[in-house]
């Protein structure tokens, strides 16, 4: 992934959506490896590019936030965690129809994070 973000972060503009998937990507990577400021820093690069040129109400805005509540979960950090799950689905709720899973997987998660507050 680092090679690939090289190759993008050279041959396209920095607001670039396959820049923010990148920067996404190697985020997962590190979360899975349990290196959560690394992961956390890739996170907020990829969000940060999509709230730049996405709608306030896309998807993959809401998709980041997801990302990056788990890995604050993971952390044991559970109001932040709450918190991005939250925006999370305001987001999806205005986006997608009621009955998309992707909405109940958020709402699933919300209440595993309450549980542990």
């Amino acid at each position: 992934y680092e090679k690939a973000l090289e190759i993008c972060q050279k041959s396209l503009p920095s607001n670039h959506p396959s820049l923010a998937a990148s920067y996404n990507n190697i985020g997962s990577v590190f979360h899975n490896m349990g290196e959560y400021s690394e992961a956390l820093s890739y996170y907020e690069k990829a969000i940060e590019i999509r709230q730049k040129i996405l709608s306030s109400n896309h998807p993959d805005i809401a998709y980041s936030y997801n990302n990056i509540a788990m890995l604050y979960y993971n952390m044991k950090e559970y109001s932040k965690a709450l918190s991005y799950l939250e925006r999370a689905l305001d987001i999806l709720q205005r986006a997608l129809p009621p009955t998309h899973p992707d909405i109940q997987n958020v709402k699933d998660g919300i209440e595993t994070v309450k549980s542990k507050l």
